[in-house]
């Protein structure tokens, strides 16, 4: 690929709303991706707090919210969504979910589709057990790591 014809694609996809675009030419693979603007941070002044007896306090209750926010691990095999899309249980509207709670599934079925840039992508469990958890809604957005389901 020239030099010409690459600049113009990192153009094009810092001038758009794409984040990553991947092109395979005879030559070779190209691959760009838009790094986030970076982020200004501005220091903040700390808050005085005056040496007495009352200060030590007012500080504990505000560490039990940040305890109590941390999520709860799962236990079992949780199987994590690979990309940014949609969640579908089924194939179509009217389908039949790929798999229900208490299903068995072997390593390498079909357990859920994500929707991703108009293309549909089939995603399969890397092990075998029982499905005892869904995790996401039907038409649901999901994230690249989000879990999905557990199986035991």
């Amino acid at each position: 690929m020239d030099l010409r014809k690459l600049k113009t694609l990192i153009d094009l996809v810092s001038e758009s709303n794409v984040s990553e675009l991947e092109i395979t030419e005879a030559e070779g693979k190209v691959r760009i991706v838009k790094g986030q603007p970076p982020v200004m941070q501005v220091p903040m002044a700390a808050p005085l707090v005056q040496a007495s007896a009352p200060a030590p306090a007012q500080a504990a209750p505000a560490a039990a919210p940040a305890v109590a926010a941390a999520p709860a691990q799962e236990s079992g095999h949780v199987v994590k969504s690979p990309m940014v899309g949609t969640f579908y249980r089924a194939s179509s509207p009217g389908a039949k979910p790929f798999v229900e709670l208490g299903a068995q599934v072997k390593a390498g079925d079909t357990i859920c589709i994500i929707e991703a840039m108009k293309i549909l992508n089939e995603i399969e469990t890397d092990k075998a057990g029982t499905i005892v958890k869904v995790l996401c809604e039907n038409g649901q957005p999901v994230e690249y790591g989000q879990p999905l389901f557990v199986i035991e």
